[in-house]
Parts: structure tokens; sequence; C-alpha cells
């Protein structure tokens, strides 16, 4: 790929690529940020550039409906700066922002902090996830209106569950009357209680405190069911069973309104990942079995499940140096998701097609928004060399959190240029 001088282009012609999702090769044009034709490859085009992408894919930018940027916080885990430009670098171009930051995104004034600083800091666009409880305690509702009107595109509890079935009601039922999406990881806090790893044979070999399954699916059950009743626009946010998915496809025949996703990292590994007290792999939801797993995949792979996450939680070094009880869960993963993702397709698990609208077309679908590549659309697009390899380390990432899941590894994909609306947010000649 060559090219210079890429963000002060007005104009810039992709040539030699092929759209990720049906092979076609086309030279994508692109003016003023927007797409301005899709033309054959022979076709001549005056642009003021004209970058050779041959041997990539050509993708709508990537949509990450979970990804903690840690601002406003201390900065030990990272900031908007740090976490977007990572994110760039993984071909996401549109982040939703978790709403556990500190403080929390409970106001209309810490959403436009955060909008403020993304507007200053992020070559991708940041869409705030307002918190739908107050300081995400559960227990009193926030100005769900007042969020979305700084400009909040959906109301979620982040990891913490609504402790109480009467406020979680409450929450539909007023997020309903405003139109909003509610976003929740569901889990019944009595269940789960202090476990931090799966409730199977690898915790009980290892002695580790177990989340069993029915935390996740009692959940699950209890949220479809408000959603019916209230009428909300629920969505389920990293499921980890394969019973949730079965629950999921059944409430959908019920015609709920319901969508959800499951973070990458859940399809590619299972409770094996802890048998070496591996401090990494304590993650929210615990990484399950192999039969979850698989459920997990095959939900993706048939459009059950809408949408697929980094779930980025980006940690300092010593969050994650205790004993495995007492680190703190989250991979980070922004940078390697698109990497995992074509691992299960070159396993024959997911197709490349599907790959592609899990991160693309169906998480923007969730937050009411287009991730297409058509003339007149903004030019959110993620280039990449599908045969192409990297090795993430210390050294390569960008990210401020160092804990991810294959150090020294040898990856497929590599993205070779990330636009947000026609602006250069990563190249891989910065690299």
């Amino acid at each position: 790929m060559s090219g210079k001088n890429q963000q002060s282009s007005s104009s810039l012609a992709l040539i030699g690529g092929r759209l990720a999702t049906s092979g076609e090769a086309v030279t994508v044009v692109i003016r003023d940020g927007r797409i301005e034709s899709l033309g054959q490859p022979d076709v001549g085009h005056t642009t003021d550039q004209q970058i050779d992408v041959s041997g990539c894919l050509i993708s709508p930018g990537f949509v990450d409906l979970c990804c903690n940027l840690r601002e406003p916080g201390n900065g030990q885990k990272g900031n908007i700066a740090s976490e977007s430009r990572a994110a760039a670098r993984g071909g996401f171009t549109t982040l939703c922002a978790s709403p556990e930051t500190s403080p929390v995104n409970d106001s209309g004034a810490v959403t436009n902090l955060i909008l403020d600083v993304a507007a200053k800091k992020s070559k991708v666009r940041i869409l705030p996830i307002g918190a739908i409880t107050r300081g995400l305690e559960g227990e009193l509702l926030s100005d769900m209106s007042g969020l979305a009107g700084a400009g909040c595109v959906a109301m979620g509890n982040g990891s913490r569950p609504v402790r109480n079935a009467r406020v979680l009601r409450r929450c539909m039922a007023y997020a309903q009357t405003f139109g909003l999406t509610v976003m929740f990881a569901p889990e019944n806090q009595a269940l789960a209680a202090d476990g931090y790893a799966h409730d199977g044979s690898v915790a009980a070999r290892l002695g580790l405190l177990g989340v069993p399954e029915v935390a996740e699916t009692a959940a699950v059950m209890e949220m479809l069911l408000l959603a019916e009743e209230t009428g909300a626009r629920l969505h389920l946010s990293q499921l980890s069973c394969g019973r949730s998915v079965d629950m999921l496809r059944e409430a959908r025949g019920r015609g709920i309104s319901v969508t959800a996703d499951v973070a990458m990292h859940q399809l590619l590994f299972t409770e094996n990942a802890l048998s070496g007290f591996d401090s990494r792999f304590h993650v929210r939801p615990p990484l399950r079995s192999e039969h979850d797993r698989q459920a997990l995949v095959a939900g993706v792979q048939d459009g059950t499940i809408d949408a697929v996450t980094s779930q980025h939680q980006p940690h300092d070094s010593a969050a994650k140096q205790a004993p495995l009880a007492a680190t703190e869960p989250g991979l980070s993963t922004v940078e390697t998701t698109l990497s995992m993702g074509l691992k299960l397709v070159d396993r024959g698990e997911l197709t490349l097609p599907r790959l592609v609208h899990s991160l693309t077309v169906g998480p923007a679908s969730v937050i009411q928004r287009n991730a297409v590549i058509k003339q007149g659309v903004p030019a959110d697009l993620c280039v990449f060399d599908p045969d192409g390899s990297w090795s993430p380390s210390d050294d390569t990432l960008l990210s401020a959190g160092r804990h991810h899941p294959f150090p020294h590894q040898s990856l497929p994909g590599v993205v070779r240029l990330t636009l947000c609306n026609g602006e250069t947010a990563w190249t891989s000649e910065q690299s």
C-alpha cells in the first residue's frame, strides 16, 4: 500500500482492493469525506491521491458496542487518546464508550466532557453510553432523557447488575417512553456471588470459585420477560452461555424487541484458558465450556447474536499481577479483535461475510446507525490484508493495556488503513 499526506487530501481513490462481503473488485473514490463512487478497477479516476490496496479487503469501519476508554479517570489504565488510536489500529471507526468511567457517565456534564475530549483527541467516532442508574448503583434511575439529549446513544449499567427487579422494570419502562435502547449484561448477582470462573471442571480442579450458568440465564429470562411486558428495546450485552442463545432465539420468535452481542474472546477461548491460573483470562462473564463456545459461535453465524464486541478493558500491570481471585477482570483486545475473528474463519467456524457483518452492520443496527459501503455515505472504512500476519507485543501494541491474549504469537490479518469520515485514523505506514 502506498500514499502520502492522506489526511490533507480532499479526494482519494482506493485501487486494487475487493469488498470484504462479496469479494468484488472495486475502486472506491472518496471526496470530501464521503464515498463518491464504487467503480470498476480499470476505470481511471482524477483524485488528489490514489492508494494501491491490492491484496486487501475493504470493509465498513468496525463498530464496537462495548469499549472501555477509561476517561474520565485517573489515566493509569489509558485514556480516550490512547485507546481510540488502538481501536483505529484494529479497524474500528465507531466506539460505544462504556458508562463505567470515573466519575460515572450519569449526567449530561460527563457526557459532554467525553464528547469534548473525543473531538480533540480521537480520530474515530466516540458514542457514549449513559448510565441507566445513578452512579451505576442499580437503585435510582438516571436522567435518561437528559443523557440522550447530551449525546448518549443508549443507556446501560455497564458490567454491574441491577439487583432489584422492580428497579429494572422501571428502567425499561422509562427508557421505552423515550424510545431509548437499554443495554444490560445479564447476571444474577445473588447466584454469581463472589465467583470469578465458570462453575465447571476447571474451577473444581483448581479450587476456584465458580459462577454457574444459571446466574446468566436467570437474568436473561427476567430481562426478556420485562422487555416483553414494557415494550422496551432491549440489548443483552456479553452473553457467555449456550442456553442464553436458545432463549434469545425463542424470544425473537415471540416478537420481543431484543438484540444481543458477545465478546470476541468468548468465541475463541474456554474455561481451559484458566488452567495455569493465568490472570489475563479472568474476565466477566467468565469463559465457559466448549459446548457454550460452540453455541455462541453458531449464534453469530446464524444471526441470532447480532454483534461481536471487543469488550476492551485496559488495565495497568498491577491489576493483573495479584493472585487470580484478586485481579481485575478484563482483556485488552481492541487491536486483536479482527485477528481473533479471522482465526475462527480459518477454522471454518465462521464465514468471512458473517464475521464482517457482526463487526459492522450488526452492531450499527443496535444503535440505529448504518455501516455500509455505498455512494453518498461517510467514508468509514477498514482496509485489511487477510493474508498478512503480525505479532502483538508490548512494543507493537498501542493500548495502555498490555494484558492481551496472544503475546508474541503470529496472528492473521493486518489492518492497512482505517478511514473515519474520509480522514486517516490509522495507516500501517505509521507502525
